[in-house]
């Protein structure tokens, strides 16, 4: 069992609501999770039920009979998205003998699912999202390099064999496409669905365009956004916002696009190594990627992220606001010997962030110029995030 971050988090919830809801992709460890918390967290006796069991689902045929029965247990139901008609009855039943950690819920965060258990559940659920394992979570037991080539998803990253961990991805993609995002609501058939992934993985660390993918699948603008909606809704695909304030500069207001799991992206343009990670084009923007993911799983809810760019080509890779003011502008660069660039330096002056990195792979930690930083992506995470 690796410590996951989230744990203590999902722990002290539970001492405070009686609802708890692990939210995130399938197989990245929710159920893992939530019956280690039960096993050696709780106090009480607990139960699981998997929605997409047959027999789990048999024991539900009178629901509020049998939770009844439990109401001294706390309850874990997997997949709970698959019967949102059990929101209004937790509803009911917390209400009727509230104390905290009655529920623990696991599934995926669709705006729909969210806007159902809020509405049934408010004020007596709390929301906790597990991403695939983050940098910091795993650096005892592999390097970094290991890390962002394998991605985050446990039977990916712990699997030493390269064949069969691309037969995981691959599973794992044709399971997402032809079984997850259909039962999610998404339209896209999953044909469709795959040439649009293999396309977004030649998009990632860049400017959306959604007239160039709709050209290219034949489809409407408004279409291809509605299914990277689901992508990013399912998360698969992080939208990084452009950072905007009253300046007279031209900025760029569409977003930029990266796959959250670099494991993922890696798969879908064939690099199982390092070798070949590292002589393919994508490097740059691979770093990029792997590094904004494990900054946003750290970020906690008081900051938020951003990118910065003018039409003239000024560009910060990551702005990082706290009640939209800019508290720290990133440059991300793949190299052991990082310069300060024109484009950082403009947009310090621009954006009059008070704290400013350049983050590297390589270990390092030194000012480069005032208020200017170079560090390494540990160093960040641990020294510097939280001190913004």
């Amino acid at each position: 069992m690796i410590d996951r971050i989230i744990g203590g988090q999902v722990v002290d919830s539970l001492k405070k609501f009686p609802v708890v809801c692990i939210i995130g992709p399938r197989q990245v460890g929710k159920t893992t999770l939530a019956k280690h918390i039960a096993k050696n967290s709780l106090k009480k006796k607990w139960l699981y039920l998997d929605l997409e069991l047959h027999d789990d689902i048999s024991r539900l045929t009178d629901p509020s009979a049998f939770l009844q029965a439990h109401e001294d247990h706390c309850v874990i139901i997997d997949e709970v998205q698959r019967q949102k008609n059990l929101f209004p009855l937790m509803r009911a039943l917390v209400d009727k003998h509230r104390i905290p950690g009655r529920f623990i819920l696991l599934g995926s965060a669709t705006p729909e699912l969210i806007h159902d258990s809020t509405e049934s559940l408010a004020g007596r659920i709390s929301y906790k999202e597990l991403a695939p394992f983050n940098i910091t979570e795993v650096e005892k037991k592999s390097a970094m390099e290991i890390h962002w080539l394998k991605g985050g998803f446990p039977l990916a990253y712990l699997d030493r064999n390269n064949n069969t961990r691309f037969e995981w991805t691959e599973n794992f993609i044709r399971t997402y496409i032809e079984r997850d995002l259909p039962m999610l609501g998404s339209p896209a058939n999953p044909i469709l669905m795959r040439k649009m992934l293999q396309m977004l993985s030649h998009l990632h660390g860049q400017v959306w365009n959604a007239s160039y993918i709709s050209k290219s699948l034949e489809i409407t603008a408004p279409t291809v956004r509605t299914y990277l909606s689901f992508l990013e809704n399912s998360f698969l695909i992080n939208m990084l916002q452009p950072y905007h304030f009253n300046i007279k500069k031209r900025l760029v207001k569409a977003p930029k696009i990266y796959f959250r799991d670099s494991g993922i992206l890696h798969y879908l343009h064939g690099l199982q190594t390092k070798i070949q990670l590292f002589s393919n084009p994508l490097l740059g923007h691979s770093w990029e990627g792997y590094v904004i993911e494990q900054i946003k799983q750290l970020a906690g809810t008081q900051n938020e992220m951003f990118f910065y760019r003018t039409h003239r080509g000024t560009e910060c890779d990551l702005v990082i606001t706290r009640n939209g003011k800019p508290v720290a502008a990133i440059e991300i660069k793949f190299t052991s010997a990082p310069k300060i660039s024109e484009g950082l330096k403009i947009s310090i002056e621009d954006l009059r962030t008070p704290k400013n990195y350049i983050i590297i792979p390589t270990e390092n930690d030194y000012s480069i110029q005032k208020e200017i930083r170079v560090c390494d992506l540990k160093t960040f995470l641990k020294k510097y995030l939280s001190n913004l």
